[in-house]
């Protein structure tokens, strides 16, 4: 049985994504967060958005990074604040909790690391771009909805 650890990663916005990043064994680290997300991903999402490009990240240790936050501000890319606790109101948790139900319902379900990365790709093309708008644009109301119960528990 083949046992390993892995991370991945994807960048959404309305009408549009980036491929799956999947990252080879080890840590992910500032300086692979930087050379293998921030640099080929977000740098061409900041390209093709221009100005209003707002980059919103979690608040994982290699995201925060001085290395991290050196780099976008070398290519002129805004940050999002993003409060500590608060996962459930980025729209990216919720494509990965979608892609891991994906997974669960297959036939076969992948039980190799390489199965398991062609499956996350499949399921990351397949996965409608409808249903990524539709969490993108729903940020604001979960948003209002975060600051009407002062940060307390959201009921959906």
């Amino acid at each position: 049985m083949e046992v390993a650890v892995f991370s991945f990663g994807g960048g959404i916005m309305l009408g549009s994504r980036t491929d799956l990043h999947i990252f080879d064994a080890g840590s992910v680290n500032a300086t692979r967060y930087c050379n293998e997300i921030l640099l080929p991903c977000v740098r061409l999402f900041r390209g093709a958005m221009g100005l209003q490009f707002l980059f919103m990240g979690d608040n994982a240790p290699c995201h925060r990074t001085v290395a991290a936050e050196q780099l976008l501000e070398s290519e002129d890319i805004e940050r999002m604040d993003w409060p500590a606790r608060s996962l459930d109101l980025n729209p990216i948790e919720h494509v990965w909790d979608f892609l891991g139900r994906r997974l669960a319902a297959r036939t076969l379900p992948p039980v190799m690391i390489q199965t398991l990365r062609l499956a996350l790709q499949d399921e990351w093309a397949a996965m409608p771009q409808q249903l990524i708008d539709i969490l993108i644009l729903s940020m604001g109301r979960r948003c209002e909805t975060c600051l009407a119960v002062r940060g307390d528990h959201i009921p959906y």
